[in-house]
């Protein structure tokens, strides 16, 4: 089902080799509290092989969405709802062992099954009147969640993965926030994003993403590059189809994406630890069915058997969802810069301050009273917009060329250059108005320039 990329792509040999990546697999798969998978991906470490350039990652990319097939998303659910696993019994613990083995030998580095004692009781011949726990948390809405993490290409990631499966979601999400209070420290200084990926379709008329506003970028570009599955958007993209049906029209004229809230696993980490988080899924049409959530949310009915005849029969939803979180997790832990745009977060500021300051205007006369403003805030929004606008123009210019002795000419890229830092300033020397400043930069390469050579000649000396 999975194979490796190809040498040419990157050279990962014949196997995956100290793949930074890691599992975390809790043991309790039943239906009260199973699997809200999440990645959290961030600056863990590096991995040991040579750096991409952009166009490779790319193509490593459309290499990776090309594996994912929507049949292998419908064994898998399959596989994962036929026989009833509750939490404590055997069933769920070879279903938890079988996952287990699974994830090993697609190449994750350590999959750990958390073991626990179940405090449970479940009736049986000999003892009917034990206390019954009926399947109330349903199978559909975690498992298909995990049916579309199976489907992967392998790669070495530049940043540590970790795939989690949390219990006890439904009970104070015990299982992320224990995990998350446990390695606190770790993820403020060092996770860079969390993706949820619970349930994958709850509908089958657009796509849905709740993510940071940081993220706004790089899901508007991946949706352009997958194709839409819906009906009569044939030849057409996703982010088209999500555009048309859930336009944004009251702020900006793009596909709506919807703040985060609560009551799901990303909380530990979006609201209490700010670690930026998205989620992806398939919905209904909020104009034709108000309701929250579908009609067998939760109960025993979610199997494979609804998707199959009712939602999903062909898994091209399922497939799009695979694509869009496999796109996001790829990019995020393989990107040399990690596609965040801060400009987004600004304008976000922005529209969420005029919420909160028109909610205020309703009380005109007690803002006056009690000296209430929301002018310091407008400001350090205002600061924030200009040094985010800066800080991505920065980036543009961004020069990696770190060489002091050899770099390609800024003026003839084909042409290298001898100390291009001092023949770039008396280049332009002539062109600039301000001539104090000109030579300036001129000084200021040469001593570049001379601390460098100074400093290499040093490091040959003898140091006894």
């Amino acid at each position: 089902m999975l194979r490796l990329l190809g040498t040419d792509d990157y050279e990962v040999g014949t196997r995956i080799k100290g793949i930074t990546a890691r599992a975390i697999l809790t043991l309790a798969l039943g239906a009260v509290g199973f699997l809200l998978l999440g990645f959290i991906i961030g600056w863990f470490a590096k991995s040991s092989g040579s750096s991409n350039p952009s166009q490779v990652s790319q193509s490593m990319r459309k290499e990776f969405w090309d594996e994912l097939k929507a049949e292998n998303i419908k064994h898998y659910l399959y596989n994962f709802s036929r026989v009833p696993h509750l939490a404590g019994t055997e069933e769920n613990f070879l279903l938890a062992k079988q996952i287990q083995t699974q994830w090993k030998e697609y190449g994750l580095d350590q999959v750990e099954l958390t073991h626990y004692d179940i405090l449970l009781s479940y009736p049986n011949q000999s003892h009917p009147n034990y206390i019954s726990i009926v399947d109330e948390k349903g199978q559909e809405a975690r498992q298909t969640g995990q049916t579309v993490v199976h489907e992967k290409a392998c790669w070495r990631p530049r940043r540590t993965m970790i795939f989690a499966s949390w219990d006890a979601e439904e009970f104070g999400l015990m299982g992320s926030t224990e995990w998350a209070e446990e390695n606190v420290k770790l993820l403020e200084h060092r996770a860079v994003a969390y993706i949820n990926a619970d349930s994958s379709v709850e509908g089958n008329y657009t796509l849905k993403i709740d993510c940071s506003p940081l993220l706004y970028q790089l899901v508007y570009s991946l949706t352009k590059e997958i194709p839409s599955p819906d009906e009569g958007f044939e030849g057409k993209s996703l982010y088209e189809s999500w555009h048309q049906k859930y336009n944004w029209t009251d702020f900006k004229d793009a596909p709506r994406i919807n703040k985060l809230g609560s009551g799901n696993d990303f909380e530990v980490f979006f609201q209490r630890l700010g670690i930026a988080s998205g989620r992806a899924r398939y919905t209904k049409s909020s104009k034709e069915h108000r309701y929250n959530g579908y009609p067998v949310y939760h109960s025993i009915y979610e199997t494979s058997e609804i998707v199959d005849k009712f939602y999903d029969p062909l898994y091209k939803n399922h497939l799009v969802v695979a694509k869009v979180r496999g796109g996001l997790v790829f990019d995020l832990a393989n990107e040399v810069i990690i596609p965040f745009n801060a400009q987004d977060y600004a304008s976000e500021l922005k529209n969420y301050a005029d919420i909160v300051n028109n909610m205020g205007q309703k009380h005109k006369s007690q803002l006056d009273t009690y000296n209430v403003s929301f002018y310091a805030l407008y400001s350090a929004i205002e600061n924030f917009t200009k040094s985010a606008t800066s800080f991505h123009s920065r980036l543009k210019d961004l020069d990696v060329k770190k060489h002091i002795i050899f770099a390609p000419s800024s003026h003839n890229k084909y042409v290298g250059e001898s100390f291009p830092g001092i023949y770039d300033a008396l280049f332009d020397i002539e062109s600039k108005s301000d001539q104090r400043s000109a030579w300036d930069e001129v000084k200021r390469q040469i001593s570049i320039a001379t601390f460098t050579v100074q400093a290499a000649g040093q490091t040959l000396e003898d140091v006894l």
